[in-house]
């Protein structure tokens, strides 16, 4: 049975991930460490983790296989995920799979390295736009459509 997993602590686009799953009946698991309402939607539960570093990725890294969505901003855990077998979705819509999340570890990590060397880079990512919220809706329909194909005997 698919599962709609989503690495909640900061993400903008839960509302949107409870609509896909409302509309396809697909459970959804909200992970994070506290400080977010639980749900009325009988389709999504809420799972707090304790509080400490990557304990909510861990979570959802142990929980998730095949025929699961995972929705997630870290790369490491998408690099954990996409290895356990699940697709992976970015908040801006962007799918995280085994021919690419190589590449964007790497980045991740050269990005990590130069921030480090520069302690006066003032710089962050770009904004959250009204596009990604519908290119994350369109690509989470699509990756749960096929998940729920692939998770069936």
């Amino acid at each position: 049975m698919t599962t709609i997993y989503v690495d909640a602590d900061a993400c903008p686009v839960k509302e949107e991930a409870e609509r896909v799953a409302t509309r396809l009946n697909v459970a959804m698991v909200l992970v994070c460490n506290g400080g977010i309402r639980p749900p009325q939607n009988p389709l999504v539960s809420l799972r707090v983790v304790a509080e400490g570093p990557d304990v909510a990725d861990q979570w959802i890294a142990d929980q998730c296989g095949p025929g699961d969505v995972v929705v997630t901003a870290d790369i490491p855990l998408a690099d954990r995920c996409v290895k356990a077998g699940s697709h992976v979705l970015q908040h801006d819509g962007q799918v995280l799979n085994a021919a690419n999340i190589g590449e964007r570890l790497a980045t991740r990590d050269l990005m990590k390295d130069i921030r480090a060397a520069d302690p006066f880079h003032q710089g962050g990512g770009r904004s959250f736009s009204i596009a990604d919220r519908s290119r994350f809706l369109q690509s989470l329909d699509r990756l749960v459509r096929l998940a729920m194909r692939e998770g069936r005997p």
